[in-house]
């Protein structure tokens, strides 16, 4: 009953806040579609934008003619954009505005000087460390590596070794490689991992392969497994995880996702060097809540997490197939804005198919529209950026006043009040702090902070506490003397009674006693004297 009435105090303060600054939310966002975010309670409530599309730039637009299937989207360390031109079959290169063309890549020269070109390309890398491009060559079946003159140093093909299933193409779709020079591929019909390769080209195996849905068939089948012969075992078919969609590259870490819309597990993972998943214990979820009713399929679609980057300032990007949606996320996975939709205005799309972050924009591919589309950030979504990145880099207390800035602006922004009770904790104002955490409903936060309340009190209140102790153990001496006293008394009283008792049963005894033996004097005297009368009665018949 309490939690339904703070639910509906919150709904009636939100309702208020919202009516008052209902015009300069949706003018600030500009958007074709409403802008919203998600409550401690899970629910869609309307928010304040992060982003706002700016443009949308097609191929026609930089003088190249148009895009044809887009397909993926790379920033270098150089501030160059790195275009999939897939449908033309082509990389095309931009500049750092996104307003100018750099290059075009449709042709590339072999080692031995022959001429080479792509054909359905998928994805692109680029190397910092050794400045190389690594194109995943989907149709060619192949891994083209190549500096930026368009000269190739190598290619990865098909692996011969036995463990990989040579019944089975070789079908690139992204590329990465680490900073020791190792070549992570995501193969379209691979579901056993990312295919790594060493710097020289060598197959070394799978890696951050995703964990099987435990759905009730499968666990079903477990236990029916246990009672089954090798030969049904060996018939049934098999349950496959889902495979890596797409992935990105933060330092020693790698994250990958799935576009799969029936895997709840598994859907984004943050991967180490050993391939385990940093998120797999964590109570995640990635997209929207609740799946969304599509009316005219009858159907419910889930989250479909089809790209994923990491942006400068460690925010986590997935972009939802399902939605056309850009869901970021914090370093601590905390959600912090929703941007897009499916539609035909700018701002929305129609078939996204990759995302990109350069500083405080977003750039998102759409496939069927040939366009990439430019989110630039808004002033509300840099007072949460700022307050973000001082909370992630340690700074709680100097990210306080960025969080209350953001809660003037959206009362409902749940990451605020996570970041002001986290501020407050490191302030000592645990009151404060619980306050914060019991409306972001964050229990961790709230558990520590009244641990330190009640530390605070206990010191606070610690003389009172020892007068209190002495007092009461001062009280139960005399109130232990007085029950003693009383129960000497009480013995005493029942000892006397006791004895009182025994002297009557005593006294009852010695008169029961004498009555028995006046009673028997008395019949002994009765035998008597009849026995006289008859001797009498004898003597008296003799003498007659």
């Amino acid at each position: 009953m309490k939690k339904t009435l703070q639910k509906l105090l919150s709904l009636v303060f939100a309702g208020a806040l919202i009516g008052g600054t209902a015009s300069s939310l949706y003018a600030s966002a500009g958007e074709a579609y409403d802008v919203y975010n998600y409550d401690r309670w899970g629910e869609a409530i309307p928010s304040q934008a992060g982003y706002i599309a700016d443009r949308s730039v097609s191929g026609n637009d930089l003088g190249v003619g148009a895009f044809e299937s887009p397909s993926d989207i790379f920033y270098d360390h150089n501030d160059i954009f790195y275009v999939v031109d897939s449908g033309n079959n082509r990389i095309v290169a931009i500049d750092s505005d996104f307003s100018n063309l750099v290059k075009v890549y449709d042709k590339f020269t072999m080692p031995d000087g022959k001429t080479t070109t792509l054909k359905n390309p998928q994805g692109i890398y680029i190397s910092a460390e050794n400045d190389l491009m690594y194109i995943a060559d989907n149709e060619n079946s192949r891994v083209l590596i190549s500096d930026r003159d368009g000269n190739v140093v190598s290619e990865i093909t098909k692996p011969t070794s036995e463990v990989y299933d040579q019944k089975r193409t070789f079908l690139p779709q992204r590329v990465i490689a680490d900073k020791a020079g190792n070549v992570y591929v995501v193969l379209n019909n691979i579901t056993t991992g990312a295919a790594m390769f060493s710097p020289d080209g060598e197959f070394t195996g799978f890696y951050g392969a995703n964990r099987v849905q435990p759905t009730a068939e499968i666990i079903g089948n477990y236990f029916t497994s246990l009672f089954t012969s090798e030969e049904k075992k060996a018939r049934r078919a098999r349950n496959v995880p889902t495979g890596i969609t797409s992935f990105d590259i933060d330092g020693d870490f790698i994250f990958t996702c799935t576009a799969s819309s029936t895997q709840s597990t598994d859907t984004v993972k943050k991967l180490n060097a050993a391939g385990n998943n940093i998120f797999a214990n964590l109570d995640l979820k990635f997209g929207d809540y609740a799946p969304m009713y599509d009316t005219s399929q009858n159907k419910l679609l889930a989250p479909a997490i089809c790209d994923i980057d990491i942006a400068e300032d460690g925010n986590i990007n997935c972009l939802d197939f399902t939605t056309g949606r850009v869901f970021q996320y914090d370093e601590d996975c905390n959600l912090l804005f929703i941007t897009g939709t499916l539609a035909k205005q700018v701002g929305g799309f129609d078939h996204v198919a990759a995302l990109e972050s350069k500083g405080n924009n977003l750039y998102v591919v759409d496939s069927q529209k040939d366009t990439v589309t430019i989110f630039e950030e808004t002033e509300f979504g840099k007072i949460v950026h700022q307050a973000s990145a001082l909370h992630n880099a340690g700074y709680y207390e100097e990210a306080l006043e960025p969080w209350y800035e953001v809660l003037k602006r959206d009362g409902n922004f749940r990451r605020a009040y996570v970041g002001v009770a986290l501020a407050l904790l490191r302030q000592a104002d645990y009151e404060g702090s619980m306050k914060y955490a019991e409306l972001a409903d964050a229990s961790s936060i709230y558990n520590k902070a009244f641990e330190g309340y009640r530390m605070n009190w206990l010191k606070a209140n610690f003389g009172y506490l020892v007068a209190v102790i002495v007092v009461a153990g001062i009280a139960l001496v005399i109130l232990s003397k007085q029950l003693r006293k009383r129960r000497e008394i009480l013995d005493a009283k029942r000892l006397a009674e006791e004895e009182r008792a025994e002297a009557v049963r005593e006294m009852l005894a010695r008169r029961e006693a004498a009555l028995a033996e006046q009673a028997e004097m008395e019949r002994a005297a009765q035998e008597e004297a009849a026995k006289a009368q008859e001797s009498r009665h004898l003597r008296r018949k003799e003498e007659e």
